[in-house]
């Protein structure tokens, strides 16, 4: 994922944190806030309480490959993306769709029908 698709510094998790625009399911809680930017930005948060080193950076691989496949239908907005427990013992497949449902709950991730619609306006 390129840089430019990243949010690092604490004053942007701060500022997402302060703006409480969050959805949450099981294994997933999101905060977004609006952006000027054309795409998305997102922040990943796993707690060490979900393994050691090895199976956080796991689990942060995984959702910045899953956001990448799906990087076309994500709205332009920043986005903190933070792990709950149960998240180390998901498959590929699974992680993908509890990401898409908490995304979806949040309005941040269009079908493909609703970005043709867009386009043909």
């Amino acid at each position: 994922m390129k840089k430019s698709y990243r949010i690092k510094r604490n004053q942007d998790f701060k500022a997402l944190l302060a703006q409480k625009r969050n959805k949450a399911n099981r294994k997933f809680v999101v905060y977004q806030m609006d952006s000027d930017l054309k795409h998305f930005r997102v922040g990943l948060s796993v707690n060490k309480r979900l393994g050691n080193a090895v199976m956080r950076n796991r689990i942060k691989r995984h959702l910045r490959h899953l956001l990448q496949k799906h990087q076309d239908h994500l709205a332009p907005v920043d986005i903190l993306l933070i792990a709950r427990k149960g998240v180390e013992e998901l498959s590929y497949a699974e992680m993908e769709q509890n990401l898409l449902h908490v995304l979806k709950l949040a309005a941040i991730y269009q079908k493909e029908d609703e970005c043709e619609e867009k386009e043909n306006f």
